[in-house]
Order: structure tokens, then sequence, then C-alpha cells
């Protein structure tokens, strides 16, 4: 039997909440305890669950061995350091932090104290995605599409922040070349900071990445593109779905052109879910977390050169 591991999630509003029901459904670990700065907060959900609640997590630190810090963005930092400092493995929902500094000081806090930081870019962990992935080699282009109707929920940071920097960890995720142009454009609607982001990346290896994130939509879209020598992948996030266009291999004649669909099944997960067992898993085995601190420092890096240029290239 597996050995289980004491946990507590630090921040319990929408996401928070979701990580303390996975880690209390899970038989191989144990839910000390939930925290948030709203006690009120942490009480309903710690009764939900069964656990206690607390608003200070300095109250929690000698009872766990790893957390899961979901507080808002503004709170990662000094929330993380405090847990890293105090001994306690770290699951760190994206953003790592709300600026470069920050997460970079993160990451290099848990190297010296010998702990795991994770960071939590569901997206690596989407069927879809997950499904494609043995499959793209070496991209040419990618295009990624993610817009949505405005909510409160994250709009303590800028578009890019809030839900670019999924794709950006994506395209990370698939393309090892540094990058040899930038350009992007924004605009706000909804509030002070950047609503609506666009972004063009070219590689030294010339792969080409279009990066669009809006939350002044009407309707949420999710959908990632792209074609490498003898593929074109078509995957739409949300649903999940997937389809995968190819020159014919029968060697029969085809018209100039024609292209062979394929219907990818994709089975419906629970990322979530899958997420937090990684990361238990590599607590238990002390093996590399799933989405490292660096590779979350990595994404902050491109978001923020994404948001000097859209600062220069602002529309009006």
């Amino acid at each position: 039997m597996e050995r289980s591991i004491p946990v507590a999630v630090i921040g319990v509003g929408y996401l928070g909440r979701f990580h303390a029901q996975k880690y209390a459904a899970l038989p191989d670990c144990r839910l000390v305890a939930v925290v948030d700065s709203d006690l009120k907060r942490a009480q309903l959900v710690g009764k939900e669950l069964g656990v206690p609640a607390h608003a200070d997590p300095q109250e929690i630190f000698d009872q766990v061995e790893a957390v899961t810090v979901a507080a808002s963005t503004q709170q990662h930092y000094a929330v993380a350091q405090a847990c890293l400092h105090a001994g306690k493995h770290c699951l760190v929902e994206k953003p790592l932090a709300a600026t470069v500094d920050q997460a970079q000081e993160l990451v290099t806090l848990a190297a010296r104290k010998n702990l795991l930081l994770q960071v939590g870019y569901l997206e690596r962990l989407n069927p879809a995605f997950a499904a494609c992935r043995p499959r793209i080699r070496q991209p040419h282009f990618i295009e990624t599409l993610r817009i949505g109707p405005f909510s409160e929920r994250g709009a303590d940071v800028d578009v890019v922040l809030d839900l670019m920097s999924h794709d950006l960890d994506l395209v990370l995720s698939l393309v090892h070349s540094p990058i040899k142009h930038l350009h992007a454009v924004g605009l706000s609607l909804a509030t002070r900071s950047t609503d609506l982001a666009s972004v063009r990346l070219t590689f030294a290896d010339g792969c080409v990445a279009n990066l669009t994130a809006s939350r002044i939509s009407n309707k949420p879209e999710r959908k990632f593109r792209l074609i490498q020598d003898d593929s074109y992948f078509s995957m739409d996030l949300s649903l999940p779905g997937v389809k995968i266009y190819s020159r014919p291999t029968d060697g029969g004649a085809h018209p100039p052109g024609k292209l062979v669909e394929e219907i990818l099944p994709v089975q419906k997960g629970d990322a979530l879910l899958l997420e937090v067992e990684s990361f238990l898993q590599a607590v238990r085995n002390r093996q590399r977390p799933l989405v490292t601190g660096d590779e979350g420092l990595q994404a902050m890096l491109l978001a923020e050169l994404v948001i000097s240029d859209i600062e220069r290239n602002r529309i009006p």
C-alpha cells in the first residue's frame, strides 16, 4: 500500500475547493486541513470535507508534508515562500507568482531546500493534448485560441497571465528552440489591464506560433492547431476532441493536396485529479514534477515579454 501523505490546501476559492475535494477523495493521502484568509470560506469548505479550517498557514505546517497553493495570484509568492521555508513540497497554481523576480526566488528557494515545486499548468493533462502529444515531433506552425466571457475570477492579473499563460506553457513544452522574434498587441475593455491579447512568436528553428487570448468574448472556446511535416492536428481543448489530417501513406493515386482525416478517440478525463495524483507521486518518489518550477518560470518570462510588447503596441 502506498504511503499516505498528509496535505493541506491554502486558498479554497473556486479552484482551491476542487483541489481539496480531489485530495479528500484519494486513498493515498490525507487532507489535514483547508486554509484561507477568508476564514468563513475556509470553514464552509472544511465543513463540506470534514476537516479543520484555518486562516493562517502557519497553523498547519507541523501537520503536513505537502500543500497546494491556490490563493490569488498576488498571494502566491508570500504563501509559497512561507511553505517552502517551512520545508513543505508545493503545488502552486499557475501562474507561479505575480512577477518574474518572485517566481525566480521561489524556484531558487525550492532548489536550495531540496523541495518539489510543481506548477499547475493543467492543460498539459487535457485529454485532447495528451492524446496528441506522443505523435507530435517537430512543429512548424502552431495556432491557439483561448477566449471566454469576463469573470471576476482571475481578473487580478491581465489576460496574458490569466489565460494565455496556459498556451505559452504548451508551446514551450513542444518547441525546444530559442525565440527569434516576438510581436504582440492587446487592448483593455473590461478592466484597466489587458483583456484581449494576440502574439506571434518566431523560433530559431523556423516554427511560428500565433496565440490569441480574450476574456471579453460571448462564449468560451479553446482551440489548439499544429502543423508538422506530415500532419495537421486540430484540437478542441474544451470538449475535448481531436482531428488529424495526414498525407496518404497507402501508395495509391490521390488528388494533389488530398489529406486523410483521422478522428482520434479521446476519453474524457479528470485533469485536475491527474495533476494532484502526479504531484503526490512526485512527492512520494522524490521524482521530477509534471511541470517543474523552472518550467513555470520560463512561461512567466515569456509572458513578461508578451506583456512588455503589448505596452509598446497597445490598441487604443
